[in-house]
């Protein structure tokens, strides 16, 4: 492994679907916190600084909601309490794992977690804190992706870590289609010109537009996180050809 990590600041993406307990369609699965809390304590240990960004689907699914008549503007504000929900429970197991964490919320909500600010987070990272960010941005029509895209742009992090449990971005669903062909990296254009489900469009666009590269991999293969930090070839980078 290289000596040096390569990237030394890293936003890690999850969706509410990996705290998702096995063969359910909805909860908070602890066994699935404490692996990603082993994987990230890793990282502390060699001094890279981490910043998590949770999504809520294990607990509330918004295009659901939408589709059973919940006004999107409400369906989007639970599916934000959703991801308090989730970080609360990732809070919790990061410490208890000896993980120095911090709660920041992007809408105010006292006596649960901090409001966050770009200055607040910068001192916490600065001190050593992993950050939990939830909420998402804060605001209706705008999904957790595109939090950790802007969350990433306004702490200045060396990448995004979209944290899956495939091996990448592949052409079809790997899960469905057995002969789904796994790209090793794209560009940003790339995957946006395809329609790529890896993250939506706003997202990867707010990536190019800031040369923060994407990295996604199976977060549940052990030792995955900080291969990828050190970066050794594993998932799919997605990064602009012409700055790398």
């Amino acid at each position: 492994m290289i000596s040096k990590p390569k990237y030394k600041k890293i936003l890690l993406k999850l969706s509410g679907e990996a705290l998702l307990p096995n063969n359910e369609r909805y909860g908070i699965s602890i066994d699935n916190a404490r692996w990603v809390a082993e994987e990230i304590n890793e990282l502390c240990e060699k001094g890279i600084s981490v910043a998590v960004v949770i999504g809520g689907g294990n607990i509330f699914r918004g295009v659901t909601a939408q589709e059973s008549g919940i006004n999107r503007v409400r369906a989007d504000s639970i599916g934000m309490l959703a991801t308090v929900i989730n970080g609360l429970a990732l809070l919790e197991v990061f410490e208890k794992t000896g993980i120095k964490a911090r709660l920041l919320s992007a809408r105010k909500i006292d006596a649960i977690a901090d409001l966050y600010t770009t200055d607040l987070a910068k001192s916490a990272w600065q001190e050593g804190h992993v950050l939990v960010l939830v909420g998402g941005t804060g605001n209706p029509f705008f999904s957790t992706d595109t939090a950790a895209s802007l969350r990433a742009a306004e702490l200045g992090a060396d990448a995004i870590f979209k944290g899956t449990k495939v091996d990448g971005v592949f052409d079809k669903d790997p899960l469905k289609n057995k002969n789904a062909e796994k790209f090793d990296k794209l560009s940003f254009d790339e995957v946006l010109k395809r329609n790529l489900k890896v993250m939506d469009s706003t997202s990867v666009s707010m990536c190019r537009d800031n040369n923060i590269p994407i990295v996604v991999f199976n977060v549940f293969e052990r030792g995955n996180l900080l291969k990828a930090a050190f970066g050794k070839q594993i998932g799919t980078v997605i990064y602009d050809y012409k700055n790398m």
